[in-house]
């Protein structure tokens, strides 16, 4: 019984501490998030004169342009997941009202919420949803449970990655591929993270391919008229010397 009760006690210290580490993790970020914005125009300003410092002007315009193209990509990264979210939360609602679960705006609206944190958001706020239900009816709770797997299922494979990627500009496979493999290797900052930096290594290797194509296809009439200069030459002068016959 004794050690029964010791590790019950381990188990909800080391709960609490991570719940507690958990949240200061939290706090600590947001009030990192608010000082980076208060100060974004002065620290972007001693970035741009740090680079031109150091950087000759070829690679500075490229530098600006590769950042450009970042900060782009993650605007629309965060736009296309708010869309993503709502798309969720309606979802969520109407299939709920259909179901006839209980708290089906409330809970609709915290699936939606949490949405917003990529693939694991949804399921924080079914939990939390759930939860809830239990106070009404457990096989409701239990059945709950079950669609919004199915429903995050379906979101995951084919809403998401349709209306991120038309957001960002990413073709939905390229979606799927940066959350898996962003995922894997980084966890929750690779799913968060990975979707706008391949959305901009597209897009630069998109242009670049366009305007080699764009230059070869260029030179190649160029090319050819060059080649076929010494030949018309050749025809005329063979035309002019020859002496028709008597």
């Amino acid at each position: 019984m004794i050690n029964g009760l010791g590790s019950a006690a381990g188990a909800v210290v080391s709960t609490v501490s991570g719940l507690f580490s958990g949240i200061v993790s939290v706090v600590l970020g947001v009030v990192f998030a608010i000082y980076l914005l208060a100060d974004k125009d002065r620290l972007a300003g001693q970035a741009d004169r740090l680079m031109r410092s150091y950087l000759s002007r070829r690679w500075l315009e490229r530098v600006r342009y590769v950042l450009s193209v970042l900060n782009e990509s993650f605007h629309k990264f965060i736009v296309g997941q708010v869309t993503e979210a709502v798309i969720l939360g309606v979802l969520c609602t109407l299939g709920m009202l259909l179901f006839r679960f209980p708290y089906a705006a409330m809970v609709g609206s915290l699936v939606g919420f949490s949405a917003l944190f990529t693939v694991a958001g949804a399921y924080i706020g079914a939990a939390a949803g759930a939860i809830m239900m239990l106070t009404v009816s457990p096989l409701k709770a239990l059945l709950f449970l079950v669609f919004i797997v199915v429903l995050q299922q379906l979101e995951g494979n084919l809403i998401y990655p349709r209306v991120v990627g038309n957001s960002i500009g990413l073709p939905a496979i390229w979606v799927l591929v940066a959350i898996s493999v962003g995922g894997g290797l980084f966890g929750i900052l690779g799913m968060l993270l990975g979707v706008p930096i391949t959305a901009t290594l597209y897009r630069l290797l998109r242009e670049d391919v366009m305007r080699r194509e764009a230059q070869r296809a260029a030179s190649v009439p160029r090319g050819e008229a060059l080649e076929a200069e010494p030949k018309a030459a050749d025809v005329s002068a063979e035309s002019g010397t020859a002496q028709p016959e008597k």
